[in-house]
């Protein structure tokens, strides 16, 4: 009989430990959950902040946004745990260094991608599952949002002139005809200093460059070369 009492004694502190286990387990992903939306919080808002008189990609921004959040999952899975910090730390900077240069959402659905198969490999199925989620979702609700997107209307002229002429305030009445802003940006000269090439940045009333405009400018500028486009984005880290 004591044998028997002993056994159940055992069966039930084992039962305990797990029930136990099974509730800080419980509790860790509760407070996960909140970090990450925490946290998610101050990316969006430090994404923003980036952007405050400043211009940035669209995949940038969003990047931004989510990257908080998977460091987080990331060191709370490594937390305490050298051995697996430094295999962490060599693999993130195999995937930045070792690897052809990507636009930086490239770059943060790789790191994403490490730290759910880090959470999987050290048993935190639900974990990485969720976090997959919730950083998808995000990811796909900033970017169908247009958050971090440049303005559709701005566009970047660059206007060449002879270099007898004085650019200084030249452009700046068919500017304000057919601009709703514009900034001389850079002066810089070509052909073997012959020539000067102003670059503007310019936001249009609507979506088209206005034949007139470029018209006006062409015989402002005594027909010279004049290019008008969006900046070409330059994502690659």
């Amino acid at each position: 009989m004591p044998l028997h009492d002993d056994e159940m004694n055992m069966r039930r502190e084992k039962r305990e430990a797990q029930r136990r286990k099974q509730q800080a387990e419980a509790k860790r992903l509760r407070i996960t959950l909140i970090l990450a939306a925490v946290v998610l919080a101050l990316g969006i808002g430090l994404a923003l902040v980036s952007r405050f008189r400043a211009r940035t990609t669209q995949s940038f921004a969003v990047t931004l946004a989510i990257l908080p959040v998977v460091v987080q999952v990331v060191i709370m899975l490594v937390n305490g745990n050298i051995g697996a910090g430094v295999a962490v730390a060599g693999a993130f900077s195999l995937v930045r260094f070792r690897s052809a240069p990507g636009t930086a959402r490239e770059i943060g659905v790789l790191f994403l991608a490490m730290a759910i198969g880090l959470a999987t490999g050290m048993g935190y199925v639900v974990l990485a599952a969720l976090t997959f989620v919730i950083v998808s979702a995000v990811l796909l609700g900033l970017t169908a949002c247009g958050f971090g997107r440049p303005n559709a209307q701005e566009r970047v002229l660059k206007i060449t002139i002879p270099e007898d002429l004085d650019y200084e305030g030249l452009f700046d009445d068919l500017l304000g005809q057919y601009t709703a802003a514009h900034e001389l940006v850079k002066v810089k000269t070509t052909n073997m200093g012959t020539l000067y090439e102003l670059e503007y940045r310019v936001i249009l009333p609507g979506d088209t460059v206005p034949k007139a405009f470029l018209d006006a400018l062409r015989c402002r500028n005594g027909n010279l070369n004049i290019v008008c486009g969006r900046e070409t984005a330059k994502e690659a880290l």
